[in-house]
């Protein structure tokens, strides 16, 4: 969709590879991790099933395509489980809020039970919500796991933003409880959510490296913490770095500018420690999804 005008050939190689994908997922249902086992298991199970991926890609597919296959797929697909969280491994609540899209944005009433689910998702993020489901810490952060907590702040508040975004375009609003949500209620969290990261909380403390004046210096990360070839040009081995740079108190020599990493604890606290890899850990699906809030905050600053 993004290379359609750009690139049309492009475009046209990913939409039928993902045809082809979808195809494949359609036929044989089931968790990747059924098959792959201790090669991504624990870390990388599919704790959620299979239902969200196919949700996600069939929803994704209907709105490049409007074929209405892939939509008469995902109405039958029975992925209505409630949700709380957006992640790399549960996708439920991002495939309601784009089609929730059709119903806002289009006035199409056949997407009205994603718009519900879509808003009952909200309503289980937002703090004075009476169906609310997530904590938030002293300092205002949303803190739903304790390890690598930011991939679900990141992506949450993508979701916030999102759906705000449909919301101001169509002047619509819903009610959680007796609590009335406007587009700002989403557009307010989700910036408090970005400030925290970048530096507005009790630490004064920024979590995307080399932003800021005070960012995590020891990331875990092993390019950012073994020295360049520039400054050591002997090799190191495989197991080499552990005692030398693994578990110095020394700050990385390389810094890894834009990566966030996994985040303070619940306390608001964050010891930046190497060997804490839930907290010190970077990762594309914690950085990935904050580029939606940060473009969505700086066009309406823009603007």
């Amino acid at each position: 969709m993004v290379f359609r005008k750009v690139d049309p050939k492009y475009s046209r190689l990913l939409l039928a590879t993902a045809k082809k994908v979808m195809q494949f997922a359609m036929q044989y249902k089931g968790a990747y991790s059924d098959s792959l086992g201790s090669a991504v298991c624990p870390f990388y199970c599919s704790y959620s099933g299979y239902k969200d991926e196919l949700l996600w890609g069939a929803a994704w597919l209907w709105r490049a395509t409007n074929d209405a296959s892939y939509l008469n797929f995902l109405q039958t697909l029975g992925a209505n489980d409630a949700t709380d969280i957006f992640s790399w491994d549960n996708k439920l609540a991002g495939a309601r809020v784009l089609l929730a899209r059709r119903t806002l944005v289009d006035n199409d009433k056949r997407f009205e039970s994603f718009k519900q689910q879509a808003e009952d998702f909200m309503c289980r993020i937002i703090p004075n919500s009476p169906s609310s489901s997530t904590n938030y810490t002293q300092g205002g952060l949303m803190f739903k796991l304790a390890e690598s907590n930011l991939q679900y702040v990141t992506s949450i508040t993508f979701l916030l933003t999102t759906y705000a975004k449909y919301m101001s375009a169509s002047k619509y609003t819903f009610n959680c409880g007796n609590v009335r949500v406007g587009s700002s209620t989403l557009r307010n969290l989700a910036k408090q959510q970005v400030d925290y990261i970048l530096g507005e909380n009790p630490l004064k403390m920024s979590y995307m490296v080399g932003f800021g004046a005070n960012f995590p210096k020891r990331i875990h990360h092993r390019g950012s913490s073994i020295p360049s070839k520039a400054s050591h040009p002997r090799a190191f081995g495989c197991d080499n770095g552990f005692q030398s740079f693994f578990y110095t108190s020394n700050p990385n020599p390389n810094t890894l500018i834009g990566a966030i990493v996994g985040g303070p604890n619940q306390n608001d606290g964050f010891p930046d420690d190497r060997t804490d890899y839930s907290h010190s850990e970077p990762a594309t699906y914690i950085n990935a999804a904050i580029v939606g809030p940060l473009a969505y905050l700086a066009g309406s600053y823009s603007s």
